[in-house]
């Protein structure tokens, strides 16, 4: 019963969380988990982390506008706009 209410409150965490945040978290976790696998060692896991949760955030971020794009006008300042 405390498994489920635990799984309960950390979806319930996570459906509240952008699309970048989701997929930091995703790509972490699994991330530590494959680097903990093969190394053995807690330094992998670290490492697989890290990598996975800049990974995650980068497709997490470009999911979050679809059909927007970045542009940057004569002035070099950025704004987004349809494809």
């Amino acid at each position: 019963m405390k498994k489920a209410i635990a799984l309960v409150l950390v979806a319930l965490s996570v459906a509240s969380c952008t699309q970048t945040e989701k997929g930091a978290g995703i790509g972490a976790a699994s991330g530590a988990v494959i680097g903990g696998a093969i190394t053995n060692d807690v330094r992998g896991a670290a490492i697989g982390g890290a990598i996975g949760g800049v990974s995650g955030a980068l497709i997490g971020r470009a999911t979050e506008q679809p059909g927007q794009c970045y542009y940057r006008d004569r002035y070099g300042r950025r704004y987004i706009d349809a494809c």
